[in-house]
C-alpha cells in the first residue's frame, strides 16, 4: 500500500476528528477503519462539549449535521455538597457565554464524523495502516500500540464505577445541570432532548464499586427509588428510559508522550475522572493542538521530527496537568469522610457561591478548556 503522510491508529472521536483536521490541510491521512456493527447494547453516554471543542467541531463540518435534537445546550448548573447551604449556581447569562456547554448524543457525533469521513478526499480508513512519516496513537485508555513502543501508562484505579443511563423527568429540563459532590459518590444530572425532548438528562453517577454493583442489580423501580432518593431537590419523577451502563474510573497519564515518528493523544495519553466532564475535550484539544502544531511546521521540517512532536506536548502539558490534578483534587476533597473536611469543603462552596469574580473565572475554565 502506498505510503501515507500521517497514519492514525484509533477508531474514536479524537481519532477521526484528527483526519479531518489533517485531511483539510492537504495532507495525506490513514485512519483505522471502523468495526462492523454488531449487536451492541444502544450507546447511552453522552458528552459534554465546551466551547473550544464546539469551534472545532464547526470547523470540521460536524456540528451543524448533528440532528437538532442530539444537541442540548446548558444554560445553568446546580452543584450541590451534601449539606445544607453547600451550593454553588453557574450562568451562562454571568458569563455572557451562549451556553455553559452542550451535552451532545455520543452516538449521534460518532455517525457525524464517519458520515464527514466519507466526503475527506485525502483521508482513507484501512485495515491494515500503510508506513507513514508520522504516526498518531489515539486507540484509548487501554491502547496496545502505545504498549508496543514500551510507554509507561502509570494509572491508579479509583475503586470507582461509572453508572449512565437515560432518564426522563416529570417536568422541563429548562437547560439546567444539576450535580451532586457527596461522600462517597458523585452524581450529574445533564439536560438532554432524548428520548423525551426537554425532559430527559443523561446520568453519569460515579460510585464506590461495590455499591455501583448493588444499584445495577436492583430491577427498574428499586433503581429509581435510589435515584430519587440521591436527588433530593433537583428534577421530580426520574425514570429510567433505556438500559444501565457501567466502566471503572481511574486517573492514568502516558510517559513520554512522543517519540520519533509517534505521538499519543486523547486517553491514549491522559484519563481523568468524568466528575467535570472534560475528558473528551482534553481529547479534543490535542487534536487542535496537533494540527495547529503541524500546520506551523517549517517547511524543511518533517512531520515525524520529534522536536516538532514535542512542541505539541509542551503546550499541553498544563492543561492536562491542570485538569488532572483539579478532577482527582476534588474527588478526594469530596469522598473524605473526616468531620472536619465535610465542614470545610460544604462552607468552601458557599463562599465560592458568593466570590462572583471566582466563579466567574471556573466557569470560563469549563468554557474554553
Amino acid at each position: 500500500m502506498q505510503a501515507v503522510d500521517v497514519r492514525i491508529q484509533g477508531r474514536g472521536v479524537v481519532a477521526m476528528g484528527l483526519a479531518l483536521a489533517l485531511g483539510q490541510q492537504g495532507l495525506r491521512v490513514a485512519l483505522s477503519a471502523p468495526v462492523a456493527p454488531g449487536g451492541a447494547a444502544a450507546d447511552v453516554r453522552a458528552y459534554a462539549i465546551n466551547t473550544v471543542s464546539r469551534r472545532l467541531l464547526q470547523r470540521l463540518k460536524v456540528w451543524d449535521a448533528l440532528p437538532p435534537d442530539a444537541v442540548t445546550p446548558v444554560h445553568d448548573m446546580q452543584v450541590r455538597g451534601d449539606a445544607p447551604g453547600a451550593a454553588i449556581e453557574f450562568s451562562a447569562w454571568a458569563q455572557c457565554a451562549e451556553a455553559l456547554s452542550w451535552i451532545v448524543d455520543a452516538a449521534e457525533l460518532d455517525t457525524a464524523l464517519n458520515r464527514a469521513l466519507q466526503f475527506a478526499a485525502h483521508v482513507q480508513r484501512v485495515d491494515a495502516l500503510p508506513q507513514a512519516a508520522l504516526t498518531v496513537i489515539a486507540e484509548g485508555k487501554d491502547s496496545a500500540a502505545r504498549a508496543a513502543l514500551g510507554v509507561r501508562n502509570v494509572r491508579h484505579a479509583y475503586g470507582q464505577t461509572a453508572v449512565a443511563a437515560r432518564l426522563v423527568a416529570a417536568a422541563p429540563h429548562e437547560g439546567i445541570a444539576h450535580q451532586w459532590f457527596r461522600s462517597p459518590d458523585v452524581l450529574a444530572l445533564l439536560p438532554f432532548d432524548r428520548p423525551v425532548a426537554a425532559r430527559s438528562f443523561a446520568l453519569v453517577w460515579s460510585l464506590p464499586d461495590a455499591r455501583a454493583r448493588e444499584l445495577i442489580a436492583l430491577d427498574v423501580a428499586a433503581f429509581e427509588r435510589e435515584l430519587s432518593d440521591a436527588c433530593r431537590g433537583g428534577p421530580s419523577g426520574l425514570r429510567l428510559a433505556g438500559e444501565r451502563t457501567t466502566w471503572p474510573l481511574a486517573i492514568a497519564a502516558a510517559s513520554p508522550l512522543c517519540g520519533p515518528g509517534w505521538v499519543l493523544v486523547g486517553d491514549a495519553a491522559h484519563v481523568v475522572h468524568p466528575l467535570a466532564g472534560q475528558g473528551l475535550n482534553l481529547g479534543l484539544g490535542d487534536v487542535q493542538v496537533l494540527a495547529d502544531t503541524l500546520s506551523a511546521r517549517e517547511p524543511w521540517r518533517a512531520l515525524g521530527d520529534e522536536r516538532l512532536l514535542q512542541r505539541h506536548v509542551r503546550a499541553r502539558a498544563w492543561p492536562t496537568w491542570a485538569m488532572a490534578r483539579l478532577t482527582d483534587g476534588l474527588l478526594h476533597g469530596f469522598a473524605s469522610q473526616r468531620p472536619w473536611v465535610r465542614e470545610l469543603r460544604n462552607r468552601g462552596m458557599g463562599l465560592v457561591d458568593r466570590a462572583a469574580p471566582l466563579k466567574r473565572w471556573l466557569a470560563a475554565q469549563a468554557l474554553e478548556g
